[in-house]
């Protein structure tokens, strides 16, 4: 069809054009005619273009655009909307799909002829295009009267499939996307007519559904079906629904399954989640962290019930530990002996669970929990409420200090472990150290028993040693390990200052009546010993004056040497029915060597030879007569040492070992340990009040007890009337005073 020879008549061109739009009607219809030819598409094309673009008055673009949607309504008014008409269910959404099936390539077909409108007349005019036209008008006749039919439709399918029933997903992707198309980019259409009733629905279907199952299940059935559902709704945005259902869809059925009934669950008698925690149940636990993390704060009360099940199960231990305690040390009364350090202490059995509970909790938030911050600071708090109390006499941290003494310790139980095993076991008490809050309580005990284990050649293995100061600085701080490093330091260095006086020996021409070995320790580094000056054997004390001139030659007087027996050991050799070897205490020692010249001495008599006090002297003479190995006897017969008591050289003394340690009834060291923190914590506290204060110039009373014991609380917990009293002091001695005007304002005065 070429150009005409006159303008073309509106109804002239249109009478054409009708006859074309009859024809895609008829194939669209499946009615029986020839297809669409290139050459009849290309004459619709042209008369579209050549009535297009004739000048006014012939230019029939406004009356085109207009038909061309009028041609579209009839059409979905003669043969769709009819067709619709009393269907329902899946017979309605199969004809949806075939009806809008035929829509969409009319409309294409339709655009296609038209399209000369859609690049001129429609840019110049802001109308829409030839595409949305037929998506509008679908619209209006077709989805809006329809639409609640087929969500009915799609959503008694979708309830069908929840039940377990199969369906034609392609079939309610297919209905759903005509919501999403009359959209035109936008998803009104699809949420409000379509989406807001599957909110609805699904909401009363599980809210119907849950209710039964609380009823009738345990918490690890329901969650498990939770789970299964909500895998099931992701599955179903994926198969047909858009995807911007899929975070208001689970959020709605988490809401029903989960945060209605999450008390419910957590607390169920039985198979709560205490209950799980009991038994162990790991995988259902990590099931309900995993579900219960998908609602707002559906974990706070999973971690608060993880938090008490850890506390009580710690604190039933704590109760045991101090009932075995006290049974113990009734018995230990009894018998009229004092107990021994061991593994198999109600202190140190109490610690070895702790670690298994912290293991085994720790290992449930790391693997079961996603290590969440949460069940991290609930853990925390639980370990932290019974790791704090007192067990029989002892506090924790006693109690962690003397373990790690019985692992370290030679001669202890944990010569039976391997050195991995017992590093493993320091390793995780250094861990559990984070959760007691009297640090400060711990070093000074540990640092008492490593100078017995240090002095006393007790020391299992150095390498273990240095690796848990390795620990505790990482754990907390230089400072904390600083004087127990010190020691160790001490004695690295014994051995070359030794040697040094060997040599220096030789240089003079010195030889010593006994065989000495001195250890020299910094008094800042080392616990105060007690003090016993003992009048020595004539031969140690020539030994001793030789390594003092030694100590001051070496150093030009400026560091004094003070003598200390508390520790030290002295190696006699004593002839009973063989020659024995007897490792003893220098007290010890004098006390034996006085019956070189006499067979038999009063209490008063060695008194007044050795010059050792009265507790000392009972406790010394008490090992020799009352221990394991007797060597000395004692008239009139008792389990008692008096003053008026006689000792005699216990000739029927016999052992089958030739060398024997005799040791010394233990000292107790608690009350001494907690008294010396005491006082490091009241220097420890008005140093840093005076710290604050001379940063701050000026500060409000409570502002300043809120400081005092944060900055202390990494090493022990501050007691505030601790604070106070020592705030009082520094106004006493002028370091701060009050503000005049304002009593609870203090002011440092520089």
């Amino acid at each position: 069809m070429g150009k005409p020879d006159g303008p073309i008549k509106l109804e002239e061109g249109w009478a054409m054009m009708e006859g074309g739009i009859t024809k895609l009607k008829r194939v669209l219809e499946g009615e029986k005619t020839e297809a669409f030819t290139a050459q009849e598409y290309m004459q619709l094309y042209t008369n579209i273009y050549n009535m297009c673009t004739q000048k006014l008055p012939y230019d029939h673009s406004e009356q085109l655009y207009a038909r061309y949607r009028t041609s579209l309504q009839n059409y979905i008014e003669e043969c769709v909307v009819p067709s619709l008409k009393d269907l329902k269910g899946v017979s309605l959404l199969r004809t949806l799909c075939r009806r809008w099936q035929n829509h969409t390539l009319m409309v294409r077909w339709m655009s296609r002829i038209f399209s000369y409108l859609d690049r001129y007349y429609v840019q110049r005019h802001n109308l829409n295009s030839m595409n949305e036209v037929g998506l509008l008008v679908w619209k209006e006749v077709v989805h809006e009267v329809i639409k609640s039919r087929v969500t009915d439709a799609i959503l008694e399918l979708v309830e069908r499939e929840r039940d377990g029933e199969a369906v034609d997903c392609p079939l309610l992707k297919n209905s759903l996307a005509t919501y999403q198309e009359v959209g035109m980019g936008l998803l009104d259409a699809y949420e409000k007519d379509f989406e807001a009733a599957l909110l609805q629905t699904t909401a009363k279907y599980y809210k119907r559904k849950s209710a039964g199952w609380l009823e009738t299940y345990s918490t690890p059935e329901f969650l498990s079906m939770a789970e299964a559902c909500l895998k099931a709704e992701e599955n179903r945005v994926d198969a047909y629904l858009h995807v911007s259902t899929r975070t208001k869809l689970l959020s709605t059925t988490e809401t029903e399954l989960l945060k209605e009934h999450s008390l419910s669950l957590l607390e169920k008698e039985g198979s709560g989640c205490a209950a799980l925690l009991r038994d162990g149940k790991k995988e259902d636990l990590a099931r309900m962290f995993r579900l219960f993390g998908r609602i707002p704060k559906g974990l706070e009360p999973m971690a608060a019930i993880f938090k008490d099940f850890v506390e009580s199960e710690g604190m039933s231990h704590v109760r045991a530990a101090t009932e075995a305690a006290g049974s113990k040390q009734a018995k230990e009364k009894d018998a009229g002996k004092a107990g021994k350090d061991g593994a198999a202490a109600p202190e140190h059995q109490f610690i070895r669970v702790a670690i298994d509970l912290h293991d085994t909790y720790s290992d449930y938030v790391v693997s079961y929990f996603g290590s969440a911050s949460l069940f991290h600071k609930a853990l925390k708090e639980a370990f932290e409420t019974f790791c704090n109390k007192q067990i029989g006499r002892a506090t924790v941290a006693e109690a962690m200090a003397s373990f790690c003494d019985s692992l370290l310790r030679k001669g202890s139980t944990s010569e039976k472990l391997t050195d991995d095993e017992v590093e493993s076991l320091l390793d995780r008490v250094v861990k559990l150290l984070a959760y007691v809050s009297d640090k400060d309580l711990f070093a000074e005990f540990y640092r008492t028993k490593l100078s017995k284990r240090l002095l006393g050649t007790h020391m299992a293995s150095e390498e273990l040693e240095k690796g848990v100061l390795i620990r505790l600085k990482q754990q907390c701080g230089t400072q904390f390990t600083s004087r127990m490093e010190g020691m160790v330091h001490d004695l690295a260095h014994a051995k070359d200052k030794m040697e040094e006086f060997v040599r220096w020996q030789k240089k003079r021409g010195v030889t010593l009546p006994v065989e000495l070995n001195a250890t020299v320790l910094t008094v800042g580094f080392w616990p105060t010993f007690k003090k016993i000056e003992p009048t020595l054997p004539e031969e140690m004390l020539m030994a001793m004056n030789q390594f003092t001139q030694f100590h001051e030659a070496i150093n030009n007087g400026s560091r004094r040497l003070t003598w200390h027996h508390t520790h030290g050991n002295v190696l006699v050799r004593a002839t009973y029915d063989k020659t024995y070897e007897l490792v003893v205490t220098p007290t010890q020692a004098t006390i034996l060597a006085l019956f070189n010249d006499a067979t038999s001495l009063k209490y008063v008599e060695i008194q007044e030879a050795t010059n050792i006090d009265s507790d000392d002297l009972e406790r010394t003479l008490a090992s020799l007569v009352f221990a394991k190995h007797k060597l000395l006897s004692k008239e009139p017969m008792g389990r008692t040492i008096n003053s008026t008591d006689t000792f005699a050289y216990n000739a029927g003394f016999k052992d089958r070992m030739r060398r024997i340690r005799v040791a010394l009834p233990p000292l107790e060291d608690r009350r001494k340990v907690k008294e010396d923190v005491g006082k490091d914590r009241v220097h420890i506290i008005q140093a840093t009040i005076v710290r604050i204060m001379k940063s701050r110039r000026v500060m409000k009373h409570q502002e300043l007890l809120v400081e005092v014991v944060g900055q202390t609380q990494k090493m022990f917990a501050a007691d505030v009337k601790l604070v106070k009293k020592q705030i009082e002091s520094l106004i006493e001695r002028e370091f701060l005073e009050r503000d005049e005007k304002d009593t609870a304002m203090y002011k440092y005065v520089a």
